[in-house]
This record gives C-alpha cells, sequence and structure tokens, in this order.
C-alpha cells in the first residue's frame, strides 16, 4: 500500500475522497467488500494515511492546494515537501491526541498538536486508532521513508533498499495485523517479507516514473554487476543487461512474497483471503513483468483481473497444504 506506481489523477473538491478512489489501482485490494464493514473502514483509514504521505512525498498533491490548505499550510507551501511532511506529521499527533493515545517525541519539524485533526483523512484515522488502539511507529515510520526520499535518491546496496522498505512498506503490515488483531512476532516477520517484496514490485513497476523524479531503488552494486548505466534506464525500451538485471531483482521480491505463504495459512476466514490477495496479488504482478520480457521501461506491466484471481487462488491452495 506503500506506492511509487500510482498515475496523478486530478482531484475534485473533497481531497479525502480523491485519495481513496486511488486504493482501485494498487496491485493488492485494499479493503474488498467480503471484510466486516468495520475492518473496511478502518482499513481504508490506514489506506488513506499511507497513499496521501506518499503523494506528499512525491510531490502528488492537487494543484489547488486543497491537501495544503487542510494541513494548515499555504497553497504556495507545495514545493517544500519537508515542511508539508512536517505539517502532517503534526496532525496525525492531532489524531493520535484525538483518540487519546500518545506518541513519542519526532521530528523537530513536527509542531506540538493544537485541537483536533485538521485533515479530513487524519479525522478519519481517529476511530481505527481509538479502536484498535494502534501503535503510531508505524504511521510515523511511513513518514520518515517519505523525508528519506527527499535526501536519498540512490541506494548503494540490496542491504540499504531494505532497510528503506522497513519504513515504506513493512509498516503497512504491521498496521494490518493490529487490525485484525493477529499481530504475533512471527506473522509480524513474514508481513515484513511480504510488504519489502511488494515495495521492490511497485520500485521495478515504475522505474521510469522514479528516474523521472530523480530517483532509483535498484541497487547501485546490482546496476554496475549487470553493467548497466542510468542512461539505459532512460531508454524507450530496455536493453538485455537492464532485462536480466530487472529479471534479477524480480525473483528477490518473488522469494520474499512466498514467504507470506505460511502468514495466510496461520489465519482463518475473510482475514486470510485477505491477506492472500496481498501475497496472490504481488505474485500477479511479478508474473506480468516476466510475460513483458522484463521490459518494464514503456510503462509498468500490470496482470489482467483473471491473472491475479488465478494468482491468489494459487496462494489459498499453497496455503492450505503447507498449513
Amino acid at each position: 500500500m506503500s506506492g511509487h506506481q500510482q498515475p496523478r489523477v486530478p482531484r475534485p473538491a473533497d481531497p479525502a475522497r480523491a485519495t481513496l478512489d486511488k486504493a482501485a489501482a494498487e496491485n493488492f485490494p485494499v479493503a474488498p467488500f467480503f471484510l466486516p464493514s468495520a475492518w473496511r473502514d478502518d482499513l481504508m483509514a490506514l489506506y488513506g494515511f499511507a497513499r496521501l504521505v506518499d503523494d506528499i512525498g512525491d510531490g502528488d498533491l492537487d494543484p489547488g492546494g486543497a491537501d495544503l490548505r487542510a494541513l494548515g499550510l499555504a497553497p504556495g507551501a507545495a514545493g517544500d515537501r519537508l515542511a508539508a511532511l512536517d505539517a502532517f506529521e503534526t496532525d496525525l499527533r492531532r489524531a493520535f491526541a484525538a483518540a487519546g493515545r500518545s506518541v513519542p517525541a519526532g521530528d523537530p519539524g513536527a509542531a506540538d498538536p493544537d485541537g483536533p485533526p485538521r485533515h479530513p483523512l487524519l479525522r478519519g484515522l481517529v476511530p481505527a486508532v481509538r479502536r484498535h488502539a494502534l501503535t503510531p511507529e508505524p504511521f510515523l515510520g511511513l513518514i520518515a521513508a517519505n523525508r528519506q526520499d527527499q535526501r536519498v535518491r540512490r541506494y548503494a546496496d540490496y542491504g540499504e533498499l531494505v532497510a528503506y522498505c522497513e519504513l515504506s512498506a513493512n509498516p503497512v503490515g504491521n498496521l494490518v495485523l493490529q487490525v485484525s488483531g493477529t499481530l504475533t512476532p512471527e506473522r509480524l516477520r513474514r508481513s515484513d517479507a511480504v510488504c519489502t517484496g511488494l515495495q521492490i514490485v511497485e520500485h521495478l513497476q515504475d522505474v521510469r516514473e522514479d528516474l523521472g523524479r530523480d530517483r532509483i531503488y535498484l541497487p547501485a552494486d546490482d546496476l554496475r554487476r549487470f553493467h548497466v548505466t542510468e542512461a539505459d534506464l532512460a531508454a524507450p525500451s530496455a536493453s538485455a543487461s537492464v532485462r536480466s538485471l530487472i529479471a534479477y531483482q524480480a525473483d528477490r521480491a518473488r522469494k520474499l512474497l512466498l514467504e507470506g505463504v505460511p502468514l495466510v495459512g496461520s489465519v482463518r476466514g475473510r482475514l486470510r483471503l485477505l491477506l492472500a490477495g496481498f501475497v496472490g496479488g504481488g505474485l500477479a504482478a511479478v508474473d506480468a513483468i516476466a510475460s513483458a520480457g522484463f521490459d518494464v521501461l514503456p510503462g509498468p506491466p500490470k496482470p489482467a483481473r483473471t491473472q491475479l484471481l488465478r494468482s491468489v487462488g494459487a496462494v489459498m491452495q499453497r496455503a492450505r497444504r503447507e498449513g
């Protein structure tokens, strides 16, 4: 749910609705119909937070300034993403205060909260925080990842990239487990693997888009290993070397996603289907990349709906066998 693959979509007057509408473009179901309505509401509240913080970090906010005004900033502040992230963290603290929860001291730029949350997405988060006693650390991690995006644009090796995913993606799985009341250390370990795998898949889908933002989420040592230059990534289509590099990274993502099969098997009922959707959605995206010959440069390869459903079904069957 972290996401670097979303297209720019014009926002209507309601900034919350426009952000939540982006859920349909994700690689996995965010809050599918088969979940209890309270869960759907809470998962959409989490998605709205994660999507908006990514939009702030990527500079994809409404040109009209609706999100910035909701955070108490002037529309002209759009160019100062760090200031917008500080204001967003302050509003998160207002949301936790409104839910009767405390938040550890944060980034020096984040002011002390005063009054209720201002942005409608943060107001919508309050019931979920209160209902599930959600911890603030995953939310702060997502904000920290977007602050890092303003300062770090290249990653030396896979270890550095995984450390970034620990902030940019893994918190989402943590929160899903908290909402469902199924958080355990072992489930969290496997959830982290799935979320990191999903983030790597998104990076592969969005090589061109990220390069347009002067960001590369392919480890520099792997670029050297496969003799790929930054100019190669800007080409209209992928060379044999680029395809080999993407195939190598896709295999890493697949292995991480498959670590989630026991996680799917460890839960029951509709939660099992939801988690299978996350894992299967990621695997279907990897398959779509492979079907494109690992050429991601013309645009992000996306799985067809039938491919997605088959992949989710395969994960469910495998989880039953291994469970």
